[in-house]
């Protein structure tokens, strides 16, 4: 079969504001189990080329495959709809698929909402992926479903009913996955400033249980890594066959297992594999020891999930760190040379303004190289989002709005313009500082006070002068609320 995997046409508020594409990392585990299994695979990243959808029409004319693959995110779910619509248009017999976190969580809701879309992987998608391409060519030959019941872990269309096959266990060893097909992406459009970037994830699952996050539902509560060995075999193709010097660790929490992250950071050195990285911490998870180990192998920049700076909130949220934790952690990461971007929400339904302020306050007391604010969104599947549906706090279900810097929910105290007014307030205290203005022109000729945070400001107010809620919009969430409550995660 030929095997099209496609990353939609979109806009995003991390491209528009930095110009950064990320690697669509999924697919491109997706094309090694295809590719293992004698198929023709082709990955189309539209977002990062840029592409109209009329383009991507074309592209699909051109390759004209029997299974097209399509991820999304919430925000770019439309968007994943219009090229399932395309690939009807072009060839009504091919098989449309679509996975990631949004129809993962919202599967029936997803097919019902896009009559041109087959079947929904969900949940942790490689071995799925490989049953599907075992049974499709028996579909595409006879249209007939009724292989698909042996399948875990999808659901699809069956005349006018949806089925729901049961869930897909986790997959246990993660070195039995194939190493992506690296060589099928369009590396030259991977930048962090001038130089090409590569991402690659070390592990899966997460045994936290923040209200926000859907990763410990997709991936599971039991954290489950690559070996070393494999690990050091990814950065060693990054580094030595496409050239990439500048690579981002994905795990949720690289230091989760912290004897190992060091042990990594060491064969790092140990292989003399000089790269520039970057990875994502808990502040609970972090220590001197392994912050020296990271540095020590090329780590220039560890990310913090803050989140608040009200001890009320991180409870409220599930958060399981205090603030203490996040100012030790901070100190710890600087004191070793380590820069430290810090992530911090706005808006929970819970949230006062003084806790907001809190939040501000201590963004601008911790010696942060960099601030992340965002507005509390409460995405299908999480926690956050069964709370709004419950309490009947959403106030849309325009997807489009999901990107973090709009209010789609309810605060029990503030108001949306409120919050908006918040973020915008957040960033400007946090980086127009005069000492903060200095650093940014002595470290980076004033990137971020030329070019990003004039245009995240764009960004804030270009969704601030759209109203958030409508009669209309109102009545299709009460309607729907009891629908989507049904929806059983992965």
């Amino acid at each position: 079969m030929k095997v099209l995997l496609v990353n939609p046409p979109t806009e995003s508020d991390i491209k528009r504001v930095l110009g950064i594409a990320g690697p669509p990392l999924g697919l491109a585990y997706l094309a090694s189990i295809a590719r293992e299994m004698g198929h023709e695979v082709e990955i189309l990243d539209a977002s990062a080329e840029g592409l109209t959808f009329e383009e991507v029409r074309a592209r699909i004319r051109r390759s004209y495959p029997d299974v097209i693959g399509i991820t999304a995110t919430t925000p770019m779910i439309y968007d994943a709809y219009k090229v399932a619509k395309i690939s009807k248009d072009v060839n009504d017999n091919s098989i449309t698929l679509i996975g990631g976190p949004h129809a993962t969580f919202l599967p029936e809701f997803t097919l019902r909402e896009c009559p041109y879309l087959d079947i929904v992987v969900r949940g942790e998608g490689e071995r799925t992926f490989q049953d599907l391409m075992d049974k499709l060519p028996l579909v595409l030959r006879g249209r007939n479903t009724r292989v698909l019941k042996e399948i875990l872990g999808i659901s699809y269309r069956e005349g006018d009913r949806i089925i729901h096959n049961p869930p897909r266990p986790l997959i246990e060893d993660l070195d039995s996955i194939p190493i992506p097909s690296f060589d099928l992406l369009p590396w030259d459009l991977y930048k962090a400033g001038e130089y090409r970037y590569g991402v690659i994830m070390t592990s899966r699952g997460c045994p936290f249980n923040c209200i926000f996050c859907s990763s410990s539902l997709q991936f599971g509560k039991r954290w489950r890594g690559h070996s070393v060995r494999r690990v050091l075999e990814e950065i060693r193709l990054l580094r030595e066959e496409l050239g990439i010097k500048e690579i981002e660790f994905l795990d949720d929490t690289f230091t989760l297992n912290r004897k190992r992250a060091r042990q990594i950071a060491r064969e790092l050195v140990k292989e003399g594999l000089d790269i520039s990285w970057t990875a994502s911490s808990r502040v609970n998870t972090f220590d001197t020891e392994t912050a020296k180990a990271l540095r020590e192998s090329g780590a220039h920049t560890i990310y913090f999930g803050i989140e608040s700076g009200s001890q009320r909130i991180l409870n409220f949220i599930g958060k399981g760190i205090t603030i203490n934790q996040a100012i030790k952690a901070v100190k710890t990461a600087v004191r070793v040379g380590l820069k430290v971007l810090g992530s911090f929400i706005l808006g929970f339904p819970m949230e006062r303004n003084e806790d907001i302020k809190r939040t501000i306050r201590l963004a601008n007391r911790l010696d942060l190289d960099y601030a992340q604010f965002t507005i509390a969104t409460p995405y299908p599947g999480t926690r956050l989002w069964y709370y709004t549906l419950r309490n009947k706090l959403l106030t849309t279900l325009n997807w489009r709005k999901y990107t973090t810097t709009q209010v789609v929910m309810r605060n029990l105290y503030l108001t949306a313009d409120q919050i908006k007014k918040a973020l915008l307030w957040a960033y400007l205290s946090f980086y127009l500082r005069p000492k903060y203005i200095i650093r940014d022109f002595l470290e980076r000729k004033g990137f971020l006070i030329r070019k990003a945070i004039p245009a995240a400001v764009r960004s804030i107010i270009r969704g601030s002068g759209k109203p958030t809620t409508c009669a209309e919009e109102m009545r299709r969430v009460e309607e729907l609320s009891p629908i989507l409550l049904k929806e059983s995660p992965v």
